[in-house]
């Protein structure tokens, strides 16, 4: 049965005149067949056609998965020693009896594959389909927000798992360990990435790696992570104090969280995602840090933690029920301290709800 995200795309592919689309970026095959798989350096691809049944294509060692999974069309495999582009490309031209135009992913393939898929069909040409699969994700449906709000109270639980692991000299990795290591063994298979917590100025590092770095008396501690709940993410920043904060600290803590709390408090339907920026943004800036935050509001979210939209400085984007995505101001000085609070929201009728309750004042670990 042709689920409703396979039926748009069919829709678009026979509005655009293209006679298939092929998708390599497991993301993107997870989330218009169900069938999630990380297949490395091996060819993995779903083949979708305007009027006849799709197909996925997968390593012989994955078939069974996929054909155990909640796709009910056919699965096509591959031996190590064969060459898949070659009966990929037989699998293709016996599903349709055309092949004049490809839509592809011109965001996600590389250029020895898409070389790869040429030579397979000389006169073919090819299309970007990497914006209308951004356009279909950009507004979740309400099956897909219950997941994201159980990704989103899993989160709040990692953090507590966070809060209460700090103690002095104990290292950021350790912290990062015993919040996987925890939800791990309560039925958490995955993070949205890779644990995020900072301690002292080490959180003036956006990007931050966490390391051996040991938690000392008074230090502030930035916690940033989510959770991947049946398929769908979430994503959250906190900062807790060991101890008491210097009046520097404090201060830009402060800041931060005025900016995040008008910027939420803006977002409705109507609203373009600069003006977002710009309401938090002008907060930092006239309080004197503007320099120091140095990347944008928000980003969406879905099955995959960033997604499209950018909430950001000079964006016209209409924002629209239904949309998903982050508000994080941050204020990072380095070698002094670095502050950011995330919350990830959904838009609806009049407002917006969002996914993580934990609150966003100062969390004082004594």
């Amino acid at each position: 049965m042709i689920n409703k995200k396979l039926t748009y795309l069919k829709e678009w592919l026979i509005e655009s005149k293209i006679d298939c689309a092929l998708l390599t970026d497991p993301e993107n095959i997870a989330y218009y067949s169900g069938f999630k798989s990380e297949p490395h350096e091996r060819i993995l691809a779903l083949a979708i056609f305007p009027s006849t049944d799709p197909f996925l294509f997968t390593p012989s060692l994955d078939m069974k998965d996929a054909q155990n999974s909640e796709w009910s069309f056919s699965v096509y495999g591959y031996l190590d020693n064969e060459n898949p582009w070659s009966i990929l490309s037989k699998k293709i031209q016996e599903a349709t009896t055309s092949t004049e135009c490809f839509a592809i992913e011109k965001s996600f393939l590389t250029v020895e594959r898409y070389e790869k898929l040429c030579l397979f069909f000389k006169n073919s040409t090819f299309e970007n389909v990497s914006e209308k699969i951004q356009e279909m994700k950009l507004i979740k449906d309400s099956s897909e927000i219950k997941k994201m709000i159980e990704a989103g109270k899993w989160a709040d639980k990692a953090l507590e798992i966070g809060f209460n692991t700090i103690k002095e000299g104990i290292s950021e990795e350790e912290i990062v360990a015993e919040i996987d290591y925890q939800l791990k063994k309560q039925g958490i298979k995955e993070m949205s990435f890779e644990t995020m917590v900072l301690t002292g100025d080490h959180a003036a590092s956006p990007h931050g790696v966490p390391g051996a770095r040991k938690i000392k008396k008074n230090d502030m501690v930035l916690f940033d992570l989510g959770v991947v709940y049946n398929g769908y993410t979430s994503d959250v920043t906190r900062m807790a104090i060991f101890g008491k904060p210097s009046k520097e600290a404090e201060k830009v803590y402060s800041i931060v969280l005025k900016a995040h709390q008008a910027a939420i408090a803006a977002v409705k339907p109507g609203i373009s995602a600069g003006q977002l920026d710009k309401i938090a943004r002008d907060i930092i800036t006239n309080e004197g840090y503007g320099e120091y935050f140095t990347h944008r509001l928000g980003h969406g979210l879905g099955s995959n933690v960033h997604e499209f939209p950018s909430i950001m400085e000079g964006s016209e984007l209409i924002i629209k029920e239904g949309m998903c995505f982050s508000i994080e101001p941050g204020i990072y000085i380095p070698e002094v301290v670095g502050v950011r609070i995330e919350d990830c929201l959904y838009v609806t009728k009049n407002g917006c709800e969002l996914f993580t309750t934990t609150p966003t004042a100062f969390k004082s670990i004594v």
